[in-house]
């Protein structure tokens, strides 16, 4: 059985695609610019101002700087409460918090709503540390870098952690890391490429863990 499990939360957790797209359609309403790609098509899980750049073709630091202020206002205040947990994962929290393992969240999803998403669903209970890109000053660049950083923060032994999420992304930070990786299957990413194999529910996953 792992000792410490670190959690994606965006793909992996809960599927937020439809919070936080509504919340870019809001931001780009009010700015009047038009997408250079369909909502629908936008990647969830990258941080907010590579999405921005992605969304609009532009690397003007004045409109990326207004909406990703647009972006914040809604998504800050109500938009994060429209996030809806993935069935099967409070059974999952549960049943870890029931073992002692070490509980972690690293996220590329900013620090604040983070933390009010985990207030809204009454969750900061199961995480011992919650670690985000702007957690941290100077902004860590990448997600390497913040488990680099969870793990020496937290004198992990990367041998008996691992890493659970959603996306190629989430699989190369962890093996940057020497960390064990499961992906989950009902999340936004996949894994042709690697030919990895996913696990189809929570209570695989469970399983898979608890080993």
């Amino acid at each position: 059985m792992f000792q410490s499990i670190i959690f994606d939360l965006d793909g992996t957790l809960i599927d937020s695609r439809a919070a936080i797209l509504d919340a870019f359609g809001k931001a780009l309403a009010v700015e009047g610019v038009q997408p250079r790609i369909a909502l629908s098509a936008v990647r969830i899980g990258p941080p907010l101002a590579e999405t921005l750049r992605e969304l609009t073709g532009s690397s003007d630091p004045a409109l990326l700087g207004s909406l990703a202020e647009r972006f914040k206002a809604h998504y800050d205040s109500t938009g994060y409460q429209a996030s809806v947990v993935f069935a099967g994962i409070p059974e999952l929290l549960e049943a870890l918090a029931a073992t002692g393992a070490r509980c972690f969240l690293a996220t590329n999803k900013r620090f604040l709503p983070t933390g009010l998403i985990l207030q809204h669903l009454r969750w900061q209970k199961y995480f011992e540390a919650v670690y985000a890109l702007d957690r941290e000053t100077p902004r860590l660049p990448d997600k390497t870098a913040m488990l680099a950083h969870l793990v020496a923060e937290q004198a992990l032994d990367a041998r008996n952690s691992i890493y659970v999420g959603d996306t190629p992304e989430d699989e190369a930070a962890a093996d940057a890391n020497g960390l064990p990786f499961a992906a989950v299957g009902w999340g936004y990413g996949s894994f042709p490429a690697t030919g990895k194999r996913c696990l189809a529910t929570p209570r695989e996953l469970i399983a898979f863990l608890t080993q």
